[in-house]
């Protein structure tokens, strides 16, 4: 789980399957599930809530980030 630079408002949420952690990474266990989080992006997604919502037949990632200060997209796109 991750920030990365370059949307139309500056940064983007990433959610991306990785096979090493680095050593300045966080590790965090939630409901059975290891999350980890680069040192960058920690210092964007602090206190930030992943949720997964479901709408029909359609779902999908929602982030809920406090620090955020404006959206273009609040699904994937943010202004810190």
């Amino acid at each position: 789980m991750g920030v990365k630079g370059g949307r139309c408002s500056g940064m983007s949420y990433a959610l991306e399957f990785d096979s090493e952690m680095g050593p300045h990474d966080k590790e965090f266990v939630i409901d059975g599930i290891k999350i980890v989080v680069d040192k960058k992006s920690y210092l964007y997604l602090n206190g930030t809530t992943l949720d997964y919502v479901q709408q029909g037949l359609t779902g999908g990632f929602t982030f809920v980030n406090p620090r955020q200060s404006r959206a273009v997209d609040a699904a994937t796109s943010f202004s810190a």
